[in-house]
């Protein structure tokens, strides 16, 4: 009886769902959270949209500014120093935000430099390599920012963070992007860079008066251990694969149908005023919308429910793309809803699963684990534009659109495996497994060496199979020529060639570490001391 007016007591004191709400738009937890969100937007619409531009504007060779993009390269393999931001601890402001000042005035300083030397073209290389100092030093900081809102942010509060986060970085993107762009034909490109530096300095006094978080954790003791643990932990979870293939999959649909949405809008025949609007406007306003309000309510919905409801929202969302195909002539108004419909639906969806890759990290490895969740929730976006235009080639616009929602349909299933439906707050703990027959270290390295060559193999396969296709498309007269593409990629000659080995070799050695951590974890050998490993259940001591 004392038990049940416990629970009573306690189900009384705790804050209803619109209360928690209320509470987490007003945290400064949520508040700090958001803001240090515009810091992370600035550099990707400097070096993703404004430095392109800024080059080929002053007359630098299109082949020169190509190669430039690649400066967002650190984005996208930001995982690999990211075991270091968990390791080591800077000597002020703590773990998260010390690194987090570290990057912004390595941000200020490489922003301000390019002030000095973006208006002459023969300092393109230079500029470049500025660029590259920029998005490493913001792909540090994402790091360190995702890090703090895992481990600061309550888990009513995760839900509000993620929308009002999204839309904050799209401002500070459009700020830095387009509206610098059309304020450099007005002033000036120095004095726009200069503009941008500054804005790293206020960025400086949130991070040094953020909240920490209310609970601490130890560092790893050493550098394997942050490479190693976060593998092992996150993969004795119940059910860890099929979490990580549904983290892939998710968003398929959607990656899919957005990937070619401008030529897609060409070949229907609308004007460049009509896909500006639609796309520089009214999608840009959905899609922060759509995170807004898909945050918000997957705190009054539940992450279950959320992710069940907004899953499959945004893969029939596409229809409006059918509709559009299907019209033949240009349709204004068919399109405009298409698009703002479709957008929303990818901002409802990203806000469910935004909070569902916070849920999914361990706070002692936020760093490591999420970064390695947010890369691999990026690979479809990378992948899909390849497969979106063969498709296209080979069936039309129309067919292609009606296999995108299809395409949606393996995310649902996978979420049904961890996540049934009906279920409105799934528990991701680490589960404790009992120790079965360990695997013996040789027989650990020897099946990590032998996944991460098979894994660089097919990495490569891919990487070749991809560009015959487009070779094919390009010149169909010559055939289908797998073989000279693949021989190409262990013959680098430039630098975009080195970087695609240089990615096909991380993919591999990930492939590897991946199996290693998953026989550790699946034969119980967790290879985690006493105050990483998860508590047994109860009555297992005994036992």
């Amino acid at each position: 009886m004392s038990e049940q007016q416990g629970k009573s007591g306690e189900q009384a004191a705790r804050p209803g769902t619109w209360a928690s709400l209320a509470r987490a738009m007003a945290s400064w937890r949520t508040a700090s959270v958001t803001l240090l969100s515009f810091s992370s937007g600035l550099p990707l619409g400097l070096v993703w949209i404004a430095i392109p531009d800024w080059l080929r504007s002053i007359g630098v060779d299109i082949r020169v500014v190509g190669i430039i993009t690649l400066a967002q390269a650190p984005w996208s393999f930001k995982f690999l120093w990211s075991p270091l931001m968990d390791r080591y601890v800077p000597p002020f402001w703590g773990r998260r935000r010390g690194w987090m000042a570290v990057a912004q005035v390595a941000l200020f300083a490489t922003t301000l430099a390019l002030a000095g030397i973006g208006e002459h073209p023969e300092t393109a290389w230079v500029v470049g390599a500025l660029a590259m100092a920029v998005a490493f030093s913001a792909a540090t900081q994402d790091i360190a920012i995702d890090a703090y809102a895992v481990e600061v942010l309550r888990k009513e509060e995760q839900g509000v963070a993620v929308g009002a986060r999204v839309a904050v970085y799209r401002a500070a993107m459009f700020i830095a992007g387009s509206a610098a762009i059309t304020l450099a034909g007005r002033v000036s490109w120095k004095w726009v860079v200069i503009g941008l530096a500054v804005l790293y300095l206020p960025m400086l006094i949130v991070t040094r008066f953020a909240p920490e978080p209310e609970e601490r954790f130890t560092p790893p003791k050493s550098l394997k251990d942050a490479v190693w643990y976060p593998f092992v932990g996150f993969l004795a979870r119940h059910r860890a694969l099929e979490i990580l293939a549904f983290v892939f999959l998710y968003k398929l649909a959607d990656n899919l149908g957005g990937t070619l949405l401008r030529p897609f809008l060409v070949d229907m025949g609308y004007s460049d005023l009509h896909r500006g609007v639609a796309l520089g406007t009214i999608g840009l306003f959905g899609t922060i919308a759509g995170t807004l309000v898909g945050g918000a309510w997957t705190t009054v919905l539940g992450l279950g429910r959320a992710l069940w409801v907004f899953g499959v929202i945004q893969i029939v969302s596409n229809i409006g793309y059918v509709l559009v195909a299907r019209a033949g002539a240009p349709t204004p108004w068919l399109m405009y809803i298409a698009i703002g419909f479709e957008n929303v639906t990818q901002g409802l969806g990203t806000g469910a699963f935004s909070v569902l890759l916070m849920r999914l990290t361990q706070k002692r490895f936020s760093a490591t684990q999420f970064a390695l969740l947010s890369s691999l929730f990026s690979i479809p976006r990378v992948v899909a534009g390849p497969i979106a235009g063969f498709l296209v080639y080979s069936i039309g616009w129309e067919p292609f659109f009606w296999f995108t929602m299809v395409g949606g349909i393996p995310g649902l299933l996978l979420l049904a495996r961890f996540v049934p439906l009906g279920v409105k707050d799934p528990d991701f703990d680490v589960q404790s497994r009992p120790t079965t027959r360990a695997v013996t270290r040789p027989v650990l390295m020897g099946s990590a060496a032998f996944a991460a060559v098979v894994g660089m193999v097919l990495g490569a396969m891919t990487t070749a199979l991809l560009t015959a296709v487009q070779n094919l498309r390009k010149t169909p007269e010559k055939g289908f020529d797998f073989a000279t593409p693949f021989t190409a990629l262990f013959q680098p000659s430039g630098v975009t060639d080195w970087v695609t080995l240089a990615g096909i070799a991380v993919f591999g050695l990930t492939v590897g570490l991946l199996t290693a951590a998953v026989l550790a974890a699946r034969s119980g050998a967790f290879y985690l001391p006493e105050q990483e490993a998860p508590p047994s259940p109860s009555g297992a001591a005994g036992s």
